[in-house]
Protein backbone atom coordinates (compact mmCIF):
# COMPACT_ATOMS: atom_id res chain seq x y z
CA UNK A 1 0.00 0.00 0.00
CA UNK A 2 3.20 2.55 0.12
CA UNK A 3 3.48 2.87 -3.54
CA UNK A 4 -0.16 3.81 -3.56
CA UNK A 5 0.05 6.60 -0.45
CA UNK A 6 2.49 8.00 -2.29
CA UNK A 7 0.65 8.22 -5.39
CA UNK A 8 -2.25 9.42 -3.51
CA UNK A 9 -0.11 11.90 -2.06
CA UNK A 10 1.72 13.11 -5.11
CA UNK A 11 -1.62 13.24 -7.00
CA UNK A 12 -2.74 16.29 -4.94
CA UNK A 13 -4.82 18.99 -7.15
CA UNK A 14 -1.63 20.77 -6.28
CA UNK A 15 0.70 18.42 -7.89
CA UNK A 16 -1.92 17.90 -10.86
CA UNK A 17 -0.65 21.50 -12.02
CA UNK A 18 -3.22 24.14 -13.68
CA UNK A 19 -4.28 22.17 -16.79
CA UNK A 20 -7.18 20.49 -14.86
CA UNK A 21 -10.22 22.05 -13.48
CA UNK A 22 -10.85 21.07 -9.91
CA UNK A 23 -13.78 18.45 -10.37
CA UNK A 24 -11.15 16.88 -13.14
CA UNK A 25 -8.69 16.48 -10.53
CA UNK A 26 -11.30 14.68 -8.07
CA UNK A 27 -11.64 12.62 -10.73
CA UNK A 28 -8.05 11.53 -11.00
CA UNK A 29 -7.86 11.13 -7.43
CA UNK A 30 -10.96 8.71 -7.68
CA UNK A 31 -9.02 6.60 -10.57
CA UNK A 32 -6.00 6.01 -7.81
CA UNK A 33 -7.92 5.08 -5.15
CA UNK A 34 -9.91 2.45 -7.13
CA UNK A 35 -6.54 1.61 -8.64
CA UNK A 36 -4.92 1.15 -5.61
CA UNK A 37 -8.28 -0.93 -4.08
CA UNK A 38 -7.51 -3.26 -7.22
CA UNK A 39 -11.20 -2.66 -8.73
CA UNK A 40 -9.48 -1.06 -12.19
CA UNK A 41 -10.11 -3.56 -15.49
CA UNK A 42 -7.53 -3.90 -17.65
CA UNK A 43 -8.67 -2.79 -21.44
CA UNK A 44 -8.32 -5.46 -23.54
CA UNK A 45 -6.71 -8.03 -21.34
CA UNK A 46 -5.69 -11.22 -21.98
CA UNK A 47 -6.01 -13.01 -19.03
CA UNK A 48 -9.69 -11.99 -18.38
CA UNK A 49 -12.37 -14.47 -17.64
CA UNK A 50 -13.05 -16.58 -20.99
CA UNK A 51 -16.53 -17.41 -20.38
CA UNK A 52 -17.10 -18.67 -23.92
CA UNK A 53 -14.69 -19.60 -26.89
CA UNK A 54 -14.49 -16.91 -30.03
CA UNK A 55 -15.92 -18.94 -33.16
CA UNK A 56 -13.84 -17.83 -36.40
CA UNK A 57 -16.91 -15.32 -37.68
CA UNK A 58 -16.62 -13.61 -34.06
CA UNK A 59 -13.94 -11.68 -35.11
CA UNK A 60 -13.85 -8.38 -36.46
CA UNK A 61 -10.95 -6.93 -38.69
CA UNK A 62 -9.66 -3.44 -38.20
CA UNK A 63 -9.98 -1.52 -41.13
CA UNK A 64 -6.02 -0.58 -42.06
CA UNK A 65 -7.59 3.25 -42.69
CA UNK A 66 -8.57 3.23 -38.95
CA UNK A 67 -5.28 1.68 -37.66
CA UNK A 68 -2.53 3.89 -36.36
CA UNK A 69 0.56 2.21 -35.64
CA UNK A 70 2.85 3.76 -33.09
CA UNK A 71 6.33 2.16 -32.74
CA UNK A 72 8.20 3.83 -29.57
CA UNK A 73 11.27 3.03 -28.08
CA UNK A 74 9.19 0.87 -25.20
CA UNK A 75 7.40 -1.60 -28.21
CA UNK A 76 4.35 -1.25 -30.79
CA UNK A 77 1.11 0.30 -29.81
CA UNK A 78 -1.87 -0.32 -32.04
CA UNK A 79 -4.84 2.38 -31.60
CA UNK A 80 -8.58 1.73 -34.05
CA UNK A 81 -9.36 5.20 -34.73
CA UNK A 82 -13.01 6.11 -34.53
CA UNK A 83 -13.98 8.52 -37.18
CA UNK A 84 -17.90 8.04 -36.17
CA UNK A 85 -16.56 10.17 -33.03
CA UNK A 86 -14.57 12.47 -34.15
CA UNK A 87 -13.80 12.74 -38.31
CA UNK A 88 -12.23 15.72 -37.66
CA UNK A 89 -9.51 14.85 -35.34
CA UNK A 90 -8.95 11.21 -36.89
CA UNK A 91 -8.33 13.11 -40.24
CA UNK A 92 -5.58 15.10 -38.47
CA UNK A 93 -4.08 12.33 -36.91
CA UNK A 94 -3.79 10.61 -40.44
CA UNK A 95 -2.23 14.05 -41.92
CA UNK A 96 0.29 14.07 -39.35
CA UNK A 97 1.26 10.64 -39.31
CA UNK A 98 1.54 10.37 -43.59
CA UNK A 99 3.47 13.58 -42.89
CA UNK A 100 6.05 12.04 -40.67
CA UNK A 101 5.48 14.38 -38.31
CA UNK A 102 5.43 12.07 -34.63
CA UNK A 103 8.22 10.40 -35.85
CA UNK A 104 11.14 11.46 -33.05
CA UNK A 105 8.50 13.23 -30.94
CA UNK A 106 9.04 12.19 -26.96
CA UNK A 107 6.08 11.72 -24.71
CA UNK A 108 6.61 14.62 -22.65
CA UNK A 109 4.40 14.63 -20.12
CA UNK A 110 3.00 11.62 -18.16
CA UNK A 111 1.29 11.03 -14.96
CA UNK A 112 1.42 7.13 -13.61
CA UNK A 113 -2.33 5.87 -12.92
CA UNK A 114 -3.53 8.69 -15.40
CA UNK A 115 -1.99 9.14 -19.30
CA UNK A 116 0.97 9.81 -21.67
CA UNK A 117 0.82 12.49 -23.70
CA UNK A 118 2.60 13.43 -26.73
CA UNK A 119 2.37 15.51 -29.88
CA UNK A 120 4.55 18.27 -28.65
CA UNK A 121 7.69 18.93 -31.50
CA UNK A 122 9.28 20.93 -28.79
CA UNK A 123 9.07 18.73 -25.98
CA UNK A 124 8.72 20.71 -23.72
CA UNK A 125 4.48 21.30 -24.21
CA UNK A 126 4.64 24.70 -26.25
CA UNK A 127 4.77 23.28 -29.28
CA UNK A 128 2.76 22.07 -32.05
CA UNK A 129 1.86 21.37 -35.74
CA UNK A 130 1.66 23.87 -38.27
CA UNK A 131 -1.97 23.10 -39.26
CA UNK A 132 -4.58 25.18 -37.52
CA UNK A 133 -6.29 24.10 -34.25
CA UNK A 134 -9.25 21.78 -34.79
CA UNK A 135 -13.05 22.12 -33.87
CA UNK A 136 -13.94 20.31 -30.70
CA UNK A 137 -15.82 17.17 -31.02
CA UNK A 138 -16.84 15.74 -27.76
CA UNK A 139 -20.01 14.88 -28.39
CA UNK A 140 -20.85 13.19 -31.77
CA UNK A 141 -24.58 12.38 -33.68
CA UNK A 142 -25.60 8.58 -33.17
CA UNK A 143 -27.75 7.11 -36.14
CA UNK A 144 -29.27 3.72 -36.94
CA UNK A 145 -26.35 3.28 -39.46
CA UNK A 146 -24.00 3.46 -36.31
CA UNK A 147 -22.27 0.67 -35.20
CA UNK A 148 -23.38 -0.02 -31.75
CA UNK A 149 -23.69 -2.31 -29.39
CA UNK A 150 -25.53 -1.56 -26.04
CA UNK A 151 -24.83 -3.46 -22.68
CA UNK A 152 -26.48 -1.56 -20.18
CA UNK A 153 -29.47 1.04 -19.72
CA UNK A 154 -29.07 3.42 -17.32
CA UNK A 155 -31.75 6.09 -16.30
CA UNK A 156 -31.92 8.30 -19.67
CA UNK A 157 -29.21 7.10 -21.29
CA UNK A 158 -27.57 3.75 -23.12
CA UNK A 159 -23.76 2.66 -22.44
CA UNK A 160 -22.43 0.12 -25.17
CA UNK A 161 -19.61 -0.19 -27.73
CA UNK A 162 -18.98 1.77 -31.41
CA UNK A 163 -16.94 -1.01 -32.78
CA UNK A 164 -14.01 -0.98 -29.83
CA UNK A 165 -14.78 2.48 -28.18
CA UNK A 166 -16.71 2.79 -25.08
CA UNK A 167 -19.66 5.10 -25.15
CA UNK A 168 -22.52 6.35 -23.66
CA UNK A 169 -25.70 7.57 -25.80
CA UNK A 170 -29.17 9.12 -25.14
CA UNK A 171 -31.84 5.93 -25.85
CA UNK A 172 -32.07 5.10 -29.39
CA UNK A 173 -36.10 4.84 -28.70
CA UNK A 174 -35.62 9.13 -29.41
CA UNK A 175 -34.32 9.13 -32.62
CA UNK A 176 -38.00 9.15 -34.44
CA UNK A 177 -38.13 12.82 -31.95
CA UNK A 178 -34.90 14.37 -33.22
CA UNK A 179 -34.77 16.49 -36.43
CA UNK A 180 -31.90 14.83 -37.54
CA UNK A 181 -33.42 10.91 -36.52
CA UNK A 182 -30.24 10.97 -34.20
CA UNK A 183 -28.90 11.33 -30.53
CA UNK A 184 -26.08 12.82 -29.04
CA UNK A 185 -23.40 10.41 -28.00
CA UNK A 186 -19.74 10.71 -26.80
CA UNK A 187 -17.09 8.70 -25.53
CA UNK A 188 -15.73 7.37 -22.01
CA UNK A 189 -12.28 7.44 -21.13
CA UNK A 190 -11.01 3.72 -19.89
CA UNK A 191 -8.01 2.70 -19.89
CA UNK A 192 -6.41 2.84 -23.70
CA UNK A 193 -8.42 5.67 -25.14
CA UNK A 194 -7.08 8.12 -26.71
CA UNK A 195 -8.34 11.53 -26.35
CA UNK A 196 -6.71 15.02 -28.00
CA UNK A 197 -5.07 17.32 -25.61
CA UNK A 198 -6.01 21.58 -25.89
CA UNK A 199 -5.80 24.32 -24.05
CA UNK A 200 -8.13 26.49 -22.03
CA UNK A 201 -10.29 27.07 -25.42
CA UNK A 202 -12.34 24.25 -26.59
CA UNK A 203 -11.55 24.74 -30.19
CA UNK A 204 -7.52 24.59 -29.40
CA UNK A 205 -6.66 21.18 -29.63
CA UNK A 206 -3.80 20.18 -32.46
CA UNK A 207 -0.96 18.03 -32.15
CA UNK A 208 -0.95 16.74 -28.90
CA UNK A 209 -2.76 13.71 -28.12
CA UNK A 210 -2.56 11.42 -24.74
CA UNK A 211 -3.30 7.75 -23.99
CA UNK A 212 -5.00 6.14 -20.76
CA UNK A 213 -3.12 4.00 -18.60
CA UNK A 214 -6.65 4.43 -15.94
CA UNK A 215 -10.07 5.37 -16.20
CA UNK A 216 -10.89 8.61 -15.65
CA UNK A 217 -14.56 9.75 -16.41
CA UNK A 218 -14.34 13.16 -15.07
CA UNK A 219 -12.73 14.10 -18.58
CA UNK A 220 -15.58 12.81 -20.44
CA UNK A 221 -17.70 15.47 -23.04
CA UNK A 222 -14.35 17.70 -22.28
CA UNK A 223 -11.69 16.44 -24.20
CA UNK A 224 -12.54 15.08 -27.66
CA UNK A 225 -11.94 11.24 -27.79
CA UNK A 226 -10.67 9.69 -31.64
CA UNK A 227 -10.13 6.02 -30.57
CA UNK A 228 -8.66 3.25 -28.68
CA UNK A 229 -5.06 1.28 -27.86
CA UNK A 230 -6.37 -2.15 -29.25
CA UNK A 231 -3.19 -3.73 -28.65
CA UNK A 232 -0.17 -2.62 -26.01
CA UNK A 233 -1.52 -1.28 -23.61
CA UNK A 234 1.47 -2.63 -21.33
CA UNK A 235 3.92 -0.65 -23.54
CA UNK A 236 1.40 2.61 -22.65
CA UNK A 237 1.88 1.54 -18.72
CA UNK A 238 5.31 1.34 -19.33
CA UNK A 239 6.26 5.13 -20.82
CA UNK A 240 8.50 6.59 -18.18
CA UNK A 241 6.67 8.81 -16.09
CA UNK A 242 7.41 12.28 -15.32
CA UNK A 243 7.67 14.26 -12.13
CA UNK A 244 4.27 14.84 -10.18
CA UNK A 245 5.23 18.18 -8.53
CA UNK A 246 5.58 19.84 -12.48
CA UNK A 247 2.45 18.29 -13.39
CA UNK A 248 4.10 15.07 -15.11
CA UNK A 249 6.56 16.79 -16.91
CA UNK A 250 9.24 14.11 -17.81
CA UNK A 251 12.65 15.70 -16.83
CA UNK A 252 15.29 14.28 -18.29
CA UNK A 253 15.37 11.38 -20.84
CA UNK A 254 11.98 10.62 -21.87
CA UNK A 255 10.36 7.68 -23.81
CA UNK A 256 10.06 8.07 -27.61
CA UNK A 257 8.12 7.82 -30.51
CA UNK A 258 10.48 6.23 -33.63
CA UNK A 259 7.84 6.23 -36.14
CA UNK A 260 4.14 6.65 -36.17
CA UNK A 261 2.51 5.42 -39.25
CA UNK A 262 -1.54 4.94 -40.56
CA UNK A 263 -1.25 0.64 -41.43
CA UNK A 264 -2.93 1.36 -44.99
CA UNK A 265 -0.09 2.88 -45.92
CA UNK A 266 2.55 0.28 -44.49
CA UNK A 267 3.85 -2.10 -47.14
CA UNK A 268 1.75 -4.97 -46.98
CA UNK A 269 4.42 -7.06 -45.49
CA UNK A 270 5.26 -4.71 -42.93
CA UNK A 271 1.42 -4.40 -41.92
CA UNK A 272 -0.05 -5.76 -38.95
CA UNK A 273 -3.40 -7.41 -38.81
CA UNK A 274 -5.68 -6.53 -36.16
CA UNK A 275 -9.12 -8.62 -35.09
CA UNK A 276 -11.20 -7.23 -31.99
CA UNK A 277 -13.96 -9.42 -30.54
CA UNK A 278 -16.61 -8.33 -32.83
CA UNK A 279 -19.32 -6.55 -30.33
CA UNK A 280 -22.34 -7.76 -31.86
CA UNK A 281 -21.86 -11.33 -31.51
CA UNK A 282 -23.23 -13.79 -29.31
CA UNK A 283 -19.86 -14.29 -28.06
CA UNK A 284 -19.36 -10.60 -26.59
CA UNK A 285 -23.11 -10.71 -25.50
CA UNK A 286 -22.30 -13.58 -23.42
CA UNK A 287 -19.21 -12.40 -22.09
CA UNK A 288 -20.44 -8.59 -21.52
CA UNK A 289 -23.22 -10.41 -19.46
CA UNK A 290 -20.66 -11.96 -17.32
CA UNK A 291 -19.05 -8.94 -16.59
CA UNK A 292 -22.07 -7.61 -15.21
CA UNK A 293 -23.57 -9.89 -13.32
CA UNK A 294 -19.45 -10.13 -11.37
CA UNK A 295 -19.46 -6.22 -10.94
CA UNK A 296 -23.42 -5.51 -10.03
CA UNK A 297 -24.10 -2.45 -8.76
CA UNK A 298 -20.50 -1.72 -9.40
CA UNK A 299 -20.62 -2.16 -12.86
CA UNK A 300 -18.77 0.02 -15.52
CA UNK A 301 -18.47 -0.25 -19.32
CA UNK A 302 -14.68 0.16 -18.30
CA UNK A 303 -15.31 -3.64 -16.54
CA UNK A 304 -15.37 -5.22 -20.20
CA UNK A 305 -12.47 -6.38 -21.71
CA UNK A 306 -12.89 -7.06 -25.70
CA UNK A 307 -10.29 -9.80 -26.62
CA UNK A 308 -7.93 -8.94 -29.19
CA UNK A 309 -5.56 -10.83 -32.05
CA UNK A 310 -2.82 -9.75 -33.87
CA UNK A 311 -0.98 -11.03 -36.96
CA UNK A 312 0.92 -10.03 -40.08
CA UNK A 313 4.36 -8.15 -39.25
CA UNK A 314 5.79 -7.58 -35.60
CA UNK A 315 6.98 -4.35 -34.23
CA UNK A 316 10.62 -3.58 -35.47
CA UNK A 317 13.41 -3.84 -32.95
CA UNK A 318 13.70 -0.38 -30.98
Amino acid sequence: MGQCSASLEKSSPKALGPGFRRDERKGILLGIVLACAGIVSPVLAQDAPVTSVPAASDWRTVSPENLLVIDTNRGRILVEMAPEAAPLHVERMRVLARRAFFDGIVFHRVIDLFMVQTGDPLGNGEGQSPYPDLTAEFTFRRGPETPFTPVAEPAGSMLGFMNSLPIQTQPTALMPTTADGKVHGWGTYCPGVAGMARGDAPDSANSHFFLMRQPYPALDKRYTIWGRVVSGLDVVRAIKTGDPANNGMVPSEPDIMTRVRVAVDLPVEERPVVQVLDTGSATFRTQAEAARQARGADFSICDIDLPVQVSGSPAPAA
